[in-house]
């Protein structure tokens, strides 16, 4: 299973895009709303998340994506749950994906640490303990960052890339 978490003030084409196509790939694939099932999105744009954050288990869990936007990152940082599963994915040698501002969550949670990664341009900083590479999107090891709503198709194709059967990668 495949978390993309939602709080109110995400980046729609970030989110959506990544559900859209990991769906595409049969990659199984859950939207978890933080603080409700009913999102607002960056741009106004309403989304009902398939689950609340309370129902998040680490159980069969491949990857948690985290999307970008403000405040969409902000309120994502606020969450314990949000935390708890990505330091929990990384811990286990999971799958963690953030894009645009999202990956200054992994920051200031010290999972950057002598890895290589991109955010949105202004967010360089928060990346503490990464080398900045500029990059549409990074992979390192578990890690993939993206750079902004730019980088949406590319950073959800190396999702598919990486949790996809090959048929359906190529597809």
């Amino acid at each position: 299973m495949t978390y993309v978490f939602l709080a109110n003030g995400f980046e729609e084409m970030e989110a959506l895009t990544t559900v859209d196509l990991l769906r595409r790939a049969n990659v199984p694939v859950q939207t978890v709303g933080v603080g409700g099932r009913q999102i607002m999105g960056s741009h106004q744009i309403p989304v009902i998340a398939d689950i609340e954050e309370h129902e998040v288990t680490l159980e069969d869990l491949e990857m948690a994506v985290l999307p970008g936007g403000l405040p969409g990152a902000l309120n994502l940082e606020q969450s314990e749950t949000v935390k708890n599963t990505v330091k929990g994915c990384f811990e286990s040698g999971r799958y963690v994906a953030a894009i645009c501002a999202a990956p200054s969550i992994l920051g200031h949670m010290g999972l950057l640490q002598g890895k290589r990664a991109t955010v949105s341009d202004g967010f360089q900083s928060e990346i503490i303990g990464a080398e900045y590479t500029g990059d549409l999107v990074t992979v390192d090891g578990r890690i993939i960052t993206g750079k902004g709503p730019m980088a949406s198709v590319d950073f959800a194709l190396q999702l598919v890339d990486l949790l996809a059967e090959e048929k359906l990668r190529k597809k």
